[in-house]
């Protein structure tokens, strides 16, 4: 028998949904207007955050989680559109997308610039980036944990506790509009603008 990746996904992330993700996915998806694409939408658990009106289209490597984001978006009536793929190589135009979003994914790409160049690529100028994601905390005894982790999950699986993804937008062509930390430091959300 297949074991279901996006379920045991969602299973995984339950002890932490409510505390954790829920908060940051309802401040991105509050801010997401107009053609917005979502980089890493693994099972689809942004969807029913976002407001009616916004156009979704949804990108994520494994075709089996954006299964169960299908069957979530056809429990929730909306239409979306999906695409398989990695994030940091988008089939898309440049200048494609009014809002383009990412929760706790860029912690787990291999260079997360490299993601975040390519998000701006697809963005329209003027157009909006929206990240949560889990990083450094400023908690020294939370870091010491994270320190650790990254040390195992680093090399095994690419997922990284230690970076801030928007310390690289300084020297990307964007302005930050705000940024929140919370959870000891350690989950950050940022809401930026693609300079036109």
């Amino acid at each position: 028998m297949a074991i279901d990746e996006g379920a045991w996904y969602d299973r995984l992330l339950k002890p932490v949904e409510k505390t954790v993700m829920a908060p940051a996915r309802r401040w991105v998806t509050a801010r997401a207007r107009g053609q917005v694409l979502e980089i890493g939408a693994g099972t689809g658990a942004n969807m029913p955050y976002y407001d009616a009106d916004v156009s979704l289209t949804l990108n994520d490597i494994n075709p089996r989680m954006l299964d169960r984001a299908r069957r979530r978006a056809a429990d929730l009536g909306r239409e979306v559109r999906f695409h398989v793929g990695s994030g940091a190589e988008l089939p898309f135009d440049d200048a494609s997308f009014d809002t383009v979003l990412s929760t706790f994914v860029l912690c787990g790409f291999h260079d997360d610039r490299r993601g975040l160049v390519e998000m701006l690529r697809v963005l329209k100028p003027g157009g909006t980036l929206l990240l949560a994601d889990h990083i450094r905390s400023t908690n020294r005894a939370l870091y010491a944990v994270q320190w650790l982790l990254e040390r195992v999950t680093g090399p095994l699986f690419d997922e990284h506790w230690l970076r801030r993804p928007s310390d690289h937008l300084r020297d990307l062509d964007v302005d930050v509009v705000a940024t929140e930390r919370h959870r000891a430091g350690a989950v950050e959300y940022v809401h930026a603008t693609k300079r036109a």
